[in-house]
């Protein structure tokens, strides 16, 4: 083999390793953005059939219904809390900052955030559902499985801890 046709043979392999790794890196760097949806229900007892749960520290989206009487605001600062539930669980929410006009207890929202420990959601974002005409599908299929039971079958029993 000739000179010129193996510098263009190394050419090319370069080129071609190059464009894996930047493949690579882009695919690893999107990785860690992905925020997955998660119904109440299925951050305490799995999603799917394998019931993979997420982890604390993980990024992720959940949406249910605000429970009637678990929104406590911080007189002092933004800081709301309150509960999400659907009929297989409850999970609580913080957020610090101003919350949609359309949030209220009763109603559908999704809060985008941090799993942490204790299945509490650090919302960095709160999206109240504002029209029942459209609901994307993801969240609709949710609802329809999901949203079976009210809300008092998830209260605590009386002299029981919230």
């Amino acid at each position: 083999m000739n000179t010129r046709r193996k510098n263009r043979l190394y050419l090319i392999v370069a080129i071609l390793i190059g464009l894996g790794l930047a493949t690579a890196l882009v695919m690893y760097a999107l990785r860690s953005n992905i925020d997955l949806f998660y119904t109440p229900g299925e951050i305490i007892n799995g999603k799917g059939a394998a019931q993979e749960k997420p982890e604390a520290g993980q990024r992720l989206r959940v949406g249910g219904m605000v429970m009637p009487g678990s929104v406590k605001r911080d007189p002092q600062t933004l800081r709301v809390s309150f509960k999400l539930y659907d009929a297989n669980g409850v999970v609580s929410v913080s957020y610090e900052g101003i919350l949609p006009d359309l949030f209220r207890e009763g109603q559908g929202v999704v809060a985008q955030g941090v799993l942490e420990p204790g299945n509490l959601i650090n919302a960095k974002e709160v999206l109240a559902k504002h029209d029942e005409k459209y609901t994307p599908p993801e969240i609709e299929d949710a609802m329809k499985q999901n949203h079976k039971r009210p809300a008092d079958a998830y209260q605590p029993a009386q002299g029981g801890q919230s």
